[in-house]
C-alpha cells in the first residue's frame, strides 16, 4: 500500500530517550512519507516539525529516563509554542498528571489531568488488535472505517477523561475510546499535543494511515 503525506517533506524526530521501539517508528513514520531522524539531541528535537515521543515499559522509568534526557522540558517548550508533538503507548501515559503501578503513584507530565491505572480486565495484558470508537471529525482517524483495528500491548490505561474546558474560544479536546474490560482512552488529539495507547507503527495499513494524517497536520 503506497501512503503519501500532504506535506511529505516535514522532518520528524523520534525522541530517543530509552524507552520506546524507535526503529519501528522510524521505518513507519518514513513509509507515511516524513524525513526521520531519531536523536536525543535538544536543538533537533526542539526545532523539529514535529516530536514523537515512544515508550515502553513501566511509567515510572519511562518518567525517569524521559527527565534524565530533558525531554520534560522539551515537551514543555514545544507545546507551548504550538509545536507538534505525538505521544505513543507509554509515551502517551507520561502525558497525564500520574501513573499508578503496585501501589506506587509517578508523577507524570500533567499535560491532561487524570491517572493511568491498572486495567480493570479479565485478561491483562491487553495484547493484540482492538477497534476504536473516534469521534465523527478526528483528523488523527480521517480515511479510516469504523472497523479499523490496531495493535495494543498494555497493562494500564486512564480510564476517566476529566479535562473541562472553561474558556469558549477554547476547542474541547477530541478524545477516541477503546474497550478491554472497561472501556479506557485510546487516543488524544488535543491542539499541537496527539498520542495514541496502540502502536499504530505495528498497525499495519491503519497505523500508517493515521501516522500521514498526523504528518499532514504538521
Amino acid at each position: 500500500m503506497e501512503l503519501s503525506a500532504s506535506k511529505a517533506s516535514k522532518k520528524v524526530v523520534v525522541f530517543d530517550y530509552g524507552f520506546g521501539n524507535v526503529r519501528s517508528a522510524e521505518r513507519a513514520l518514513a513509509r507515511a512519507g516524513a524525513d526521520v531522524e531519531i536523536t536525543r539531541d535538544f536543538d533537533t528535537a526542539m526545532n523539529a516539525d514535529g516530536l514523537l515521543v515512544p515508550g515502553v515499559g513501566a511509567f515510572a522509568a519511562c518518567m525517569r529516563g524521559l527527565k534524565e534526557a530533558r525531554g520534560d522540558w522539551i515537551v514543555g517548550r514545544r507545546l507551548s509554542g504550538g509545536r507538534p508533538v505525538m505521544g505513543i503507548c507509554v509515551g502517551m501515559q507520561i502525558l497525564f498528571a500520574r501513573g499508578i503501578e503496585h501501589g506506587v503513584e509517578t508523577e507524570g507530565l500533567d499535560e491532561w489531568p487524570g491517572s493511568v491505572e491498572p486495567l480493570q480486565a479479565d485478561i491483562v495484558p491487553h495484547m493484540g488488535w482492538n477497534t476504536v470508537e473516534a469521534p465523527a471529525d478526528s483528523q488523527l482517524f480521517a480515511g479510516l472505517g469504523a472497523d479499523a483495528r490496531f495493535y495494543f500491548v498494555h497493562s494500564y490505561a486512564v480510564h476517566d477523561w476529566s479535562l473541562e474546558i472553561t474558556n469558549p474560544t477554547m476547542r474541547a479536546p477530541k478524545v477516541t475510546w477503546s474497550t478491554h474490560g472497561k472501556p479506557f482512552v485510546a487516543a488524544v488529539e488535543n491542539g499541537a499535543l496527539w498520542a495514541t495507547q496502540f502502536h499504530p507503527e505495528k498497525s499495519g495499513d491503519a497505523g500508517a494511515q493515521l501516522l500521514t494524517n498526523w504528518i499532514g497536520t504538521l
